[in-house]
């Protein structure tokens, strides 16, 4: 067992199978989250990167589907279990953060009934131990008066401190993978940088690896080791997190990381991807970001591979940015 990554994905394709036709919502998706990693899933809303963490979790509903491929948990495929196997898993061993948390929290009941609860479904111990781990775990993710305060409902905390109780809920059993699913978007800078920073310290000390699904670059440039990037289904740029941001190969990247505000100068117009993100249910044969690229070319009409351009970077793309280091410069 110690022989493998904490998550390796292979090949992943998730379907949608609609009176309208076949979504490909994630299409041949492939990365490896080694054991106290971080890896950091961006894209624009619709690219895959949700669908992906759920199909991880084994929470994808009817009409949707893993339609093929490995997910690969200590070596263990997640995609042949079947739901009481994987109920078993689910909030003990691999855990998820939703970025609303009342989709982690029952509104009628307290705090310490839901967390007491979470505890004894997986582990045979006392109630009273129960409670106190629920009482460090709400301590740890920097709730105030945490013994108090699992006597409170949801509806008493506020959404920040309520995402909070559903970080604490999820780091209970000290899981060996968390998929994180946007899960400060709704919060302040202030809590979300708190937040970051529990999450970073939680993957130093327990080797806890972690999937941080986000359409937010800052957040991964501080938090990640390695960032793949979605488009349309697939991952179209994969690699250390430093090197893609400060040099990417993909266009698509390139376009990304142009129009966060700060990399504009003053006065400005926002630089900006033209068009919008294709159907997933119209995609033409080729490179679904073409009509979008401006280095798009005429062999662009045949579907790129997800090939090595430089040592550990990875690209799906006929014409990556090679020349980024100097146009930088």
């Amino acid at each position: 067992m110690a022989d493998h990554p904490t998550l390796e994905v292979r090949n992943l394709q998730t379907h949608f199978f609609t009176r309208a036709g076949v979504v490909k919502a994630v299409d041949d998706v492939s990365f490896t989250v080694g054991r106290g990693k971080v890896l950091g899933l961006v894209g624009e809303s619709g690219s895959g990167k949700s669908v992906t963490g759920f199909s991880i979790m084994g929470l994808v509903d009817p009409p949707g589907r893993i339609a093929g491929g490995q997910i690969l948990f200590k070596g263990q495929d997640l995609a042949k279990l079947d739901d009481e196997a994987m109920r078993k898993l689910r909030g003990n061993r691999i855990a998820m953060i939703f970025q609303d948390p009342m989709m982690t929290l029952n509104p009628v009941l307290r705090v310490d009934t839901q967390m007491i609860e979470t505890v004894l479904a997986h582990e045979k111990v006392s109630e009273e131990e129960a409670r106190r781990r629920a009482r460090d775990a709400l301590g740890m993710v920097g709730i105030p008066s945490p013994e108090e305060r699992l006597k409170a409902y949801p509806h008493q905390f506020s959404g920040g401190m309520r995402q909070r109780v559903a970080i604490a809920i999820a780091l209970l059993h000290r899981p060996d993978l968390i998929v994180a699913d946007e899960p400060t978007t709704a919060l302040d800078v202030t809590i979300q940088g708190q937040i970051l920073a529990e999450v970073q310290k939680l993957t130093a000390t327990t080797g806890t690896s972690l999937i941080w699904i986000t359409h937010d670059l800052s957040v991964v440039a501080g938090l990640a080791d390695d960032i793949a990037v979605m488009y349309a289904g697939k991952i179209v740029e994969y690699g250390d997190v430093g090197e893609v941001l400060d040099a990417p190969l993909h266009p698509y990247t390139h376009g990304l990381i142009g129009s966060v505000p700060s990399r504009n100068r003053r006065g400005e117009p926002l630089r900006q991807i033209p068009g919008m993100t294709p159907s997933l249910l119209s995609l033409k044969p080729g490179c679904a970001f073409r009509a979008r690229c401006p280095r798009a070319q005429e062999d662009c009409g045949a579907m790129p591979d997800l090939k090595p351009w430089l040592p550990g970077r990875l690209a799906r793309c006929h014409h990556p940015h090679l020349d980024t280091r100097e146009e930088a410069a």
